[in-house]
């Protein structure tokens, strides 16, 4: 399988640059998976669509603000680096720029010395593992001195950084929000719930995949990064007895859906568990974890794409793209939604 099969044309004005003031406003364009059929609504009407039963299932995973410029102490230049993810203690793997400048040893100041990075080890694609030295409690510090990290087709100042993470955020440790759930509010997650509706949150810490594009040109010669998930008992017990009664597992975005997928592969129901996933869903895969999805526009050429194709068909996420272009959907991260049922 190719990955120029799962390109297709976006004019950039449709790259969605800011959130809209009310998030559940955002326009809903809804996928028969089996007819292919298309209909165009607003995420409100996301209701209309859910049965009592039914189980909506939220990442919960809150995004650090991880984007951190500071300086070389020996040469005050300017260095970027971006937390991905915690490795123990107070060492972290992270995404740095520009990298050739950082070599095991180089030392990076943040806030005159509030914080500093000690390069320990030097990977490739500028992956570097800092030590973070601080007093004090270092969220705090991060909240003081981090920002957002956005993705880089995101070009607008984000004036208040709350509208980059879902009102559900909790388990703080992403480096990229689940953008899927962004549309959602707490008045709607109330209506939701009232329909008789179960709601479940798990967690998975949206990891170095976000950023990173396919580079191959074969599908199947693609390597996903490992991404942290967490699932408790209660709501692994919640998604059995879901299954057990004939009703829907709905997955919020494809890191709810990669979650489920690790779990029920690895143990053919689902059960309490946490560890870290590189499943990679691409056409051809079986479902065993969802039944539907709510989920964005996602990038041409992404995995994301591939993992949609393989849930509704390739050929279906095509005609709904181009279709979604036609009508000027926003796109991306801060864009409108999808539900494939």
């Amino acid at each position: 399988m190719k990955v120029e099969d799962f390109d297709y044309y976006l004019p950039e004005e449709l790259i969605a640059q800011t959130p809209l003031k009310k998030r559940d406003e955002s326009r809903l364009l809804v996928l028969d998976k089996k007819t292919g059929e298309i209909e165009h609504k607003k995420f409100y009407n996301i209701i209309d669509y859910l049965e009592p039963g039914d189980t909506l299932v939220l990442n919960d995973t809150k995004v650090l603000p991880a984007r951190l410029i500071g300086e070389k102490a020996e040469t005050g230049a300017v260095i970027e680096i971006l937390l991905l993810k915690n490795i123990e203690k107070d060492e972290w793997e992270t995404l740095a720029k520009p990298a050739r400048r950082i070599k095991e040893g180089t030392i990076v100041s943040f806030g005159n010395g509030k914080l500093k990075a000690k390069c320990t080890k030097v990977l490739d694609d500028g992956i570097r593992h800092f030590e973070l030295i601080y007093d004090g409690i270092l969220m705090e510090i991060l909240d003081e001195l981090g920002t957002m990290p956005l993705p880089p087709y995101i070009h607008e100042k984000l004036d208040d950084q709350s509208l980059y993470q879902t009102v559900y955020a909790k388990e703080i440790g992403s480096a990229a929000a689940p953008t899927a759930g962004l549309h959602f509010t707490k008045d709607l997650l109330k209506k939701i719930e009232a329909k008789g509706i179960n709601i479940a949150y798990i967690t998975l810490h949206v990891g170095l995949g976000t950023f990173r594009p396919v580079s191959v040109e074969k599908v199947e010669d693609h390597e996903m990064h490992s991404e942290f998930y967490s699932m408790t008992k209660e709501v692994a017990d919640l998604l059995n007895n879901t299954r057990k009664d004939g009703k829907r597992i709905i997955a919020v975005g494809t890191t709810s859906t990669r979650t489920l997928e690790t779990i029920a592969s690895k143990y053919n129901k689902f059960v309490e568990c946490h560890g870290w996933t590189n499943i990679f869903i691409y056409p051809g895969y079986k479902f065993k974890g969802i039944d539907a999805l709510i989920t964005n526009f996602h990038l041409p050429k992404s995995t994301l794409v591939m993992l949609v194709s393989a849930l509704a068909g390739r050929d279906n996420i095509m005609h709904a793209y181009k279709i979604a272009v036609e009508e000027k959907y926003r796109f991306f991260s801060f864009g409108d939604a999808m539900f494939i049922k």
